[in-house]
């Protein structure tokens, strides 16, 4: 035989917890509206991962994964896509790679370095370090600098 007491706990458990709020109970407020990842957001907080950042050229913010060390990243260029830093590409490499004055991404080398555009032979110069030979020199006293390739068994910047 249940006492009052216990009847009226069955009751208060049976209810919605809505309907409660005028006996000095509040309905507590849970958010379920967590995000997984690729769904769209415009703050951290939506998402389950606490991750909210651009994941492409689109402008928009999507919910993406934490990396290993629980860091948001944001989305780098892959290379070939234009870039004016650096830091916009995911080589950490923003480059020339023609005559033209825009830059793109670009892989590093072996050694982990960006490797700029150089022009090539027979291209007027100025320097030894705009030509891809690393040798601009004048082939006349009268004629212009032009990048030349190099020569000679130490292969030295020397005229033709």
């Amino acid at each position: 035989m249940a006492g009052p007491g216990w009847t009226l706990l069955l009751l208060l458990l049976l209810l919605p917890l809505g309907s409660l709020a005028g006996y000095g109970l509040q309905k507590k407020q849970v958010n379920l509206s967590h995000k997984v990842i690729a769904e769209p957001c415009r703050s951290h907080q939506e998402c389950q991962s606490n991750c909210c950042t651009t994941n492409s050229l689109d402008p928009h913010t999507l919910c993406t994964p934490k990396t290993i060390f629980l860091q948001c990243l944001p989305w780098k260029k892959p290379n070939g896509y234009r870039c004016s830093d650096n830091s916009e590409c995911q080589s950490s490499c923003c480059v020339r790679n023609n005559k033209s004055p825009q830059e793109f991404c670009t892989s590093q080398t072996v050694f982990l370095q960006c490797v700029p555009w150089r022009k090539p032979n027979g291209n007027f110069c100025s320097s030894h370090q705009e030509c891809s030979s690393q040798c601009c020199i004048q082939l006349r006293e009268d004629s212009p600098f032009r990048c030349v390739p190099r020569t000679g068994i130490l292969a030295q910047c020397l005229p033709l």
